[in-house]
């Protein structure tokens, strides 16, 4: 079990129940240099980290954390997606953007182009009234080949010949000139109708691109709506979660409030032990025993180390707690040992440890020492009853705070707890 952060080096000691006292002494024979060396490499063969196990919190703490993993992982997700339509809709948006600009650019040059189209038409149309007005001039002054014959024919002298040849072209000439100018109107005005055209398809085709951007825009903004949407009512079932979390952390903190009362009364009873003990020490009546604590103890369950006693953080709670004692995996009804001769002082039933058992070793080197056992399925020793090293006590259970059968081994030492595996 973790204690509560709020709990001081007092309640940590408080917080794991010792039983009522032995009286007389203990004997306990030492194993010899040999069984301890091939004890510890046993035992530390099976020592493995499982340093965020989730039996220290009640099955509703445990659901509604995982509600609320749960609920925070929906959340993640819709947010995630939220971001990803947003995404696409200001990438869409900045299309949008582009694609106006381009329609209207092309809108303008078709503007330009109709305009220079009708400059054209009108130059062509004037160009084609000059036309006519000076092949008519010309020909109200007789036909240009009837005025060279006269002119040939009237010449006195060679000059005569030659200025009445130059007039002549240059009245061939107008007329030359003239529909130069109006073939060169009408090539110009037949660029500015392609113009015209290009133009038009220019604009249709960004009308077209536009248009079907515009049901991408319809459809992205129908997305993030929704996403929203979707984001608000995960952000509803969170708060929900988080709040259901916190009423049951706040009963669990109850139960065990309520727990540690009780245990306080027991944890005095063995301090007030501890100190007779000492005061029948200084008067020379030490009892119990005295030597190394080293492999003092056996094995209370044939098993694996799953979580070490110590310091860490609750896989639930999150906060910074002692593991007060060794949780060794073992399967349910797996018998459980006596570490060492005592007497069960105690048996109850916790909704927080399930069924318990208290051994209480006597005195070792002066000091009160006490085992506990918990989660167990059902007891094969009763409270007042003295058993031998290697009793059957009990059995492996899964009670109480608990996610799977094992056993939470304890170990008090003048009512505080302290890691049990250096003393098996």
């Amino acid at each position: 079990m973790r204690l509560f952060p709020r709990a001081a080096p007092r309640r940590l000691a408080a917080a794991s129940v010792a039983c009522t006292l032995a009286i007389g002494a203990l004997s306990v024979p030492l194993a010899n240099a040999v069984d301890l060396k091939d004890r510890q490499k046993q035992v530390g063969s099976r020592i493995h980290a499982a340093s965020h196990d989730l039996d220290e919190s009640s099955a509703r703490m445990r659901r509604a954390a995982g509600r609320l993993a749960a609920t925070q992982a929906d959340y993640a997700r819709a947010r995630a997606e939220l971001d990803a339509v947003r995404s696409r809709l200001d990438a869409a948006r900045m299309l949008d953007d582009a694609m106006r600009l381009k329609l209207q650019a092309a809108v303008e040059r078709l503007s330009r182009a109709q305009t220079d189209l009708i400059r054209g038409q009108e130059a062509v149309a004037g160009q084609r009234r000059a036309v006519t007005d000076t092949v008519t001039s010309i020909y109200e002054d007789g036909a240009p080949q009837l005025i060279a014959l006269t002119s040939l024919l009237d010449s006195q002298t060679p000059e005569d010949l030659t200025r009445q040849a130059e007039a002549r072209n240059v009245v061939v000439g107008r007329e030359t000139r003239a529909y130069d100018d109006l073939h060169a109107s009408e090539v110009l005005l037949k660029v500015r109708e392609d113009e015209v055209q290009q133009a038009r398809d220019d604009v249709a085709v960004q009308r077209r691109a536009a248009a079907a951007h515009l049901d991408t825009m319809r459809v992205l903004t129908a997305e993030t709506l929704a996403a929203k949407r979707t984001v608000q009512e995960r952000l509803a079932v969170r708060r929900s979660a988080v709040a259901e979390a916190r009423r049951v952390r706040q009963r669990d903190s109850a139960v065990l409030a309520r727990l540690h009362q009780r245990e306080n009364k027991i944890r005095d009873r063995i301090l007030a032990e501890a100190r007779r003990a000492a005061a029948s020490a200084r008067h020379g009546h030490a009892a119990g025993y005295r030597g190394r604590t080293g492999g003092l103890l056996d094995l209370p369950v044939a098993g694996p180390v799953t979580s070490p006693f110590g310091y860490r953080v609750h896989p639930i709670y999150h906060y910074y707690s002692l593991h007060d004692g060794t949780d060794f995996g073992a399967g349910c009804g797996q018998p459980l040992h006596a570490v060492a001769g005592g007497r069960v002082m105690s048996e109850y039933y916790s909704s927080v440890w399930g069924n318990r058992l208290y051994l209480n070793l006597g005195t070792i080197n002066g000091r009160n020492v006490t085992v506990i056992y918990n989660h167990l399925s059902r007891y094969r020793a009763g409270t007042g009853q003295g058993v031998a090293r290697g009793d059957v006590i009990g059995y492996v259970g899964t009670t109480g705070w608990s996610t799977g059968c094992h056993l939470h081994f304890t170990l008090m030492v003048n009512g505080r707890p302290v890691d049990p595996m250096p003393w098996l």
